[in-house]
């Protein structure tokens, strides 16, 4: 069931859509991974502050062109991917309620590691093992920053 508001249709998956759009253009930028990566603490909030900055994208860098097209790729597919888990393990008429969040929740962490798996491929050197790699740092990032956007998805329901 979607919820209208001013003649809009929100439905789950888009919310979940946009919330994952927000948090990749917020989280991902050059800038804000740059400060991630140099003025955080190894403490736990440090920790979910450089967790935020895994789904990097770039336009230009020092690094290969076909690490950055992996980056941008894995940062796209993240938000495509979103969609699709959400679309798949949300219920369309769900209402407000702990399946609901968990499941959103769910979905994000399954779409932020199939990003990775998917994208370390493009990657100069790629191997099996660096893809698991990837893998495991989205599912990390969908676990620690998933539950976000299943906020955000819960409280656009009623």
């Amino acid at each position: 069931m979607a919820t209208t508001a001013a003649g809009r249709v929100r439905t789950a998956t888009g919310t979940a859509v946009l919330a994952a759009l927000i948090l990749v253009i917020a989280f991902g930028n050059p800038a804000y991974t740059d400060w991630a990566k140099n003025h955080t603490s190894n403490d736990a909030w440090g920790f979910f502050l450089k967790q935020l900055a895994w789904p990097t994208w770039s336009f230009s860098s020092d690094e290969s062109v076909r690490t950055i097209l992996a980056n941008d790729i894995k940062a796209i597919l993240l938000i495509v991917l979103t969609g699709v888990f959400v679309s798949l393990m949300v219920a369309p008429a769900s209402p407000r309620s702990a399946r609901l969040f968990f499941s959103s929740w769910g979905a994000y962490i399954f779409a932020a590691a199939s990003a990775g798996l998917l994208a370390a491929f493009i990657q100069v050197d790629a191997s099996l093992r660096g893809a698991f790699d990837w893998a495991a740092g989205g599912g990390i990032y969908g676990l620690f920053v998933g539950w976000v956007l299943a906020i955000v998805v819960f409280a656009s329901r009623k």
